[in-house]
């Protein structure tokens, strides 16, 4: 499989980490968008969130539980913005399903 976050995850590819276990990855995106921009990945490769299935939920559910200990991690103490995008529609660039952790400032309303 050529996906880069796959290469990422399997250590290919190297990366900022900020948190790691056996199911997942968050790593600092190499363009950030705010003053805090992680990344975080299931290992497990799910093209987008239209393919979340029972059996594979569990993953996402475990990612969000690991986001606040991600967000205190990295400073987050007034709030953070989670994003993920679905589809060419949405501007998902990479079809390996991940979510944004963004803050580290106060954020515009827009989502534009």
């Amino acid at each position: 499989m050529d996906c880069i976050f796959c290469k990422i995850a399997n250590g290919e590819i190297p990366s900022q980490k900020v948190y790691e276990d056996d199911k997942i990855l968050a790593f600092k995106d190499l363009a950030p968008q705010a003053p805090v921009h992680i990344l975080i990945i299931p290992k497990e490769h799910i093209k987008w969130a239209y393919d979340i299935t029972e059996e594979n939920s569990t993953v996402i559910a475990h990612i969000f539980a690991k986001i606040p200990e991600i967000a205190k991690s990295q400073g987050l103490k007034n709030g953070f913005r989670i994003i993920n995008n679905c589809g060419d529609d949405a501007c998902q660039s990479v079809h390996h399903i991940h979510f944004h952790l963004l803050g580290g400032e106060k954020m515009s309303e827009s989502f534009a």
